[in-house]
């Protein structure tokens, strides 16, 4: 295995505001030329317990929470209905970094959704309407022909919102700053919300 050795992170050198922390390395990771920056592993649960994780993209961040968008009806949609708890992680290997996100699920307003899906290219738009996501389908054939004939009957551009279809706001109450160093030494910083104010301490690698 490869010796981390491009960066550390220090208590001295970090924002107080875990979200200023979140911004200053998203901006570096975006301006990285990295092939998915804002690709985050969702990871869900079900009431009883069981895990679940895939990728989903981020499409938007602010003191309120971090928003991605999907089906409702999805696995992951009805995970968070029954357990309305998640974890997000980025992982860029190229600046030998994590970030892993904990907290509380919302879902977006219906407009904040609607404007975002309009904002989707077309065939997005029209895929969105076509699958329902994580249920059994016959064949990819099927799935082909119901897409085409969507396309034609909304050549107008005009595609409606599923309703089953929308944003989740996850609002965190702990983040972790990863930062891989030399002999898995590594730097972790925590911030874990404690009645309105983030406690900042560091972690054994």
């Amino acid at each position: 295995r490869r010796e981390y050795k491009k960066q550390q992170l220090d208590e001295s050198d970090i924002f107080q505001s875990p979200f200023d922390q979140f911004e200053a390395w998203m901006e570096q990771a975006l301006n990285s030329d990295l092939v998915e920056p804002t690709a985050i592993t969702l990871a869900t649960a079900s009431s009883d317990g069981y895990p679940t994780a895939r990728t989903v993209l981020l499409k938007k961040y602010d003191e309120q929470g971090y928003v991605f968008y999907t089906n409702y009806s999805s696995r992951k949609g009805a995970q968070l209905d029954q357990n309305p708890r998640a974890c997000l992680l980025f992982f860029w290997p190229e600046l030998e970094r994590q970030i892993r996100i904990e907290g509380h699920i919302e879902k977006e307003d219906r407009e904040q959704s609607e404007a975002y899906f309009n904002s989707r290219p077309f065939k997005s738009r029209v895929a969105a309407l076509v699958s329902q996501q994580s249920s059994p389908v016959k064949s990819r054939k099927q799935l082909e022909e119901e897409f085409e004939a969507l396309k034609e009957k909304y050549e107008d551009g005009e595609v409606p919102l599923p309703d089953d279809w929308g944003g989740y706001r996850l609002k965190p109450v702990r983040f972790e700053f990863w930062q891989g160093r030399r002999s898995r030494m590594h730097d972790r910083i925590e911030y874990e919300l404690q009645q309105n104010d983030w406690i900042i301490r560091r972690l054994a690698p």
